[in-house]
């Protein structure tokens, strides 16, 4: 069993599991009927997503640097007691059943995924 992080929008992999949106806004022009069955995901889940402000700072991430620092921010957020303790219920869930996480953007390496990424390894999840 495991977690798999994913472009949202893309076609879903055998066994993928159920989709959970990690992003702070639903896709734009689509119905919310349509979410699920065109492949973004099939339950929204804002709380692991960067605060606005983050998101803003991601975007216009240039650099390595600006990377680490947006990476080390992010973190930061998700060590917030509620945060932690939803990625140690992840982590323990990829033990037992298949899930994905995902985001919009296209490349995971300049995406909040790579962190959420690492947090959940660091947790001992079970990562595709």
């Amino acid at each position: 069993m495991s977690i798999f992080i994913v472009q949202l929008g893309t076609p879903r992999r055998a066994g993928e599991g159920p989709r959970l949106g990690t992003v702070r806004r639903p896709p734009r022009g689509v119905a919310k009927a349509d979410f699920a069955r065109l492949d973004y995901y099939d339950v929204w889940f804002p709380n692991l997503a960067p605060s606005a402000e983050l998101v803003q700072e991601a975007l216009h991430a240039d650099s390595d640097r600006a990377w680490a620092e947006f990476a080390r921010k992010f973190r930061k957020e998700m060590s917030a007691p509620d945060r932690s303790r939803e990625l140690d219920v992840l982590a323990t869930l990829s033990h037992h059943t298949n899930l994905a996480l995902g985001c919009y953007c296209a490349e995971e390496c300049h995406c909040h995924r790579s962190v959420l990424r690492a947090l959940l390894v660091e947790r001992g999840a079970e990562v595709v």
